[in-house]
C-alpha cells in the first residue's frame, strides 16, 4: 500500500474512530478523572534537539521489571510518549487511542514507551481502568521526573509536558513534539515521522 494511501486511512480512521471510542471509554470512569482545567500550553525548556543521541534511561514498568531505552538500539525505532499525569482527561484518551493503531507502529518497526511521573500503584489503577495497553507504561516517579528533566520536559509543577520523541534504531532523536498540554498530538503526524525512518 502506498504511503499516502496508508496515511489517508489513518487520518480517516482517527477522525471517525478515536474520538468516539475514547469519549465512550472515558465515560465508563469519568467520575474518577481529575479535571485540571486549561493549563499553560508549555512550561519547560527542551534540553535535547533533533539529531542528538537520545539520553538513555531505565525506568520501572507497571507490568513489572525495568525497561531501558538502549535495549531497543539496533532493533526498534522508539516513540517516547510523555504525558502529564494519570487520571486526567486528555491523558486518559491519548494512550487508549494508541491501541487502535498498534499495527501502524508494528509496520514502522516502532516500540511505544509511555512515561509519566506518577508512582506505580497510581499507574496500575489508572491503566487497569483504561483497559489493556499494548505498550509498556513506565514510572518516572523516583527520583521524581528525572527522565523528563533530562529531556527538558519537566514542568514547574512537577508533572511532565505532553511530548513525543521519535528515536531511530541508532538511538538518534529524529522528531520532537512538545505539544499543547491541553490537546492530544495528531497521530497522523507521528505516523508520518515514523514512515520517514524506513
Amino acid at each position: 500500500m502506498p504511503k499516502k494511501a496508508a496515511l489517508l486511512i489513518v487520518v480517516v480512521m482517527l477522525t471517525l474512530s478515536v474520538p468516539a471510542w475514547a469519549q465512550t471509554h472515558s465515560e465508563a470512569y469519568k467520575d474518577n478523572i481529575y479535571q485540571t482545567g486549561i493549563l499553560k500550553p508549555t512550561d519547560s525548556a527542551l534540553k535535547v534537539k533533533v539529531g542528538d543521541p537520545a539520553p538513555d534511561f531505565t525506568l520501572v514498568s507497571v507490568s513489572g521489571g525495568k525497561v531501558t531505552l538502549s535495549q531497543y538500539r539496533g532493533k526498534k525505532n522508539v516513540v517516547l510518549s510523555f504525558v502529564p499525569a494519570a487520571w486526567t482527561p486528555v491523558c486518559s484518551d491519548q494512550w487508549p487511542g494508541y491501541n487502535i493503531v498498534k499495527d501502524l507502529f508494528d509496520r514502522n518497526d516502532a516500540k511505544l514507551l509511555g512515561i509519566t511521573v506518577d508512582n506505580i500503584p497510581t499507574l496500575f489503577a489508572w491503566t487497569n481502568q483504561m483497559g489493556k495497553l499494548w505498550f509498556p507504561v513506565l514510572s518516572d516517579f523516583y527520583p521524581h521526573g528525572k527522565v523528563a528533566a533530562t529531556y527538558g520536559v519537566l514542568r514547574s509543577d512537577g508533572t511532565s509536558e505532553r511530548a513525543l520523541f521519535v528515536i531511530d534504531k541508532r538511538g538518534i532523536i529524529r522528531y520532537i513534539d512538545v505539544h499543547d498540554i491541553n490537546k492530544r498530538p495528531p497521530l497522523e503526524v507521528l505516523i508520518r515521522e515514523l514512515e520517514k525512518l524506513k
